[in-house]
């Protein structure tokens, strides 16, 4: 898989040069139009994690490949991207247009009650793409308009508004979820569950087969939470219903998917990197989640 594209190599990448502004743009906020991004000869996006998040406004028909998942689009679509999972598009018809904007995280220091990942739209686990009708499509692109003109004026708070705005991108999409499945954390069980997978996807980005996932086991996850194991497992089980052992093996196999589809590493590299001293092992592993060999999923 190739490295996590910078916010500093995005602007390379599309542009073939870096900005005179860049320095007060990173850590801050940059608004595009999509159509104005697509050159008729570019090459294809590739796919990979960036160290910057990405809201996107998508119009037309495209795919989406997501971690292990591909997401087909047709029509208006609201997209969140995060650090944490690896990403491409490509469109498959030549009528794309739509808007995105980037950011870093420090764009929203303290402005959230959560971390930026904890919340649905940008969950490692949660729903990135966000159906829209013809009016939503339209109040969507009207905050975008917003952002791009405040980019050109000279109001010296325009940083701080544009912050509004794109809380109204996370927020336009937030309300299109059901009212309970917003993040909130009832007690010290779900609280202590959070750090867990918060400490589970620490070890991702794999961008190497020398980089190792290390914590492989409840008990690696208890010591470093400083909580006896079967606390962990019990707090785990009862907030999510799934084991500790559950959720490290669906992440594994989650990435071994991500790295076989997307990687020209051999299998042994892939299990390597893994945590898999064996090949034997890792075979036995994705078999048992994936239902098929590593070998034969990536002749898929």
């Amino acid at each position: 898989m190739p490295k996590t594209e910078t916010l500093e190599e995005f602007y390379q990448h599309k542009f073939n040069h870096l900005p005179d502004e860049l320095q007060a743009i990173i850590g801050q906020v940059n608004v595009f139009r999509l159509e104005e991004c697509l050159a008729p000869n570019a090459s294809p996006v590739q796919y990979s994690r960036r160290d910057f998040y990405k809201i996107s406004l998508i119009r037309g028909q495209n795919v989406y490949h997501y971690a292990d998942k591909s997401i087909e689009i047709d029509g208006p679509t609201l997209l969140f991207f995060n650090p944490q999972v690896p990403y491409t598009w490509q469109p498959v018809a030549e009528d794309t247009s739509g808007y995105f904007c980037i950011f870093r995280e420090a764009f929203f220091a303290g402005r959230f009650s959560a971390n930026l990942t904890d919340l649905p739209v940008f969950s490692p686990a949660g729903k990135p793409a966000y159906p829209l009708t013809t009016d939503q499509d339209r109040e969507v692109s009207a905050l975008y308009e917003r952002m791009l003109a405040e980019l050109t004026s000279g109001y010296a708070f325009k940083y701080e508004l544009i912050r509004t705005y794109v809380s109204e991108l996370i927020h336009y999409a937030l309300k299109l979820r059901p009212s309970d499945a917003l993040y909130h954390h009832p007690d010290a069980r779900a609280r202590l569950t959070a750090i867990f997978i918060e400490l589970l996807e620490r070890q991702f980005p794999i961008e190497s087969p020398g980089q190792r996932f290390t914590l492989r086991s409840a008990g690696d996850f208890a010591q470093q939470l400083s909580v006896h194991v079967n606390h962990l497992n019990r707090c785990v089980r009862d907030t999510t219903g799934k084991t500790t052992t559950d959720h490290i093996a669906d992440r594994l196999a989650g990435e071994a998917k991500a790295l076989l589809r997307h990687t020209d590493w051999n299998i042994a590299e892939i299990g390597y990197s893994l945590g898999f001293d064996e090949p034997a092992h890792f075979n036995y592993f994705f078999k048992k989640r994936a239902g098929m060999a590593p070998s034969a999923f990536r002749r898929v």
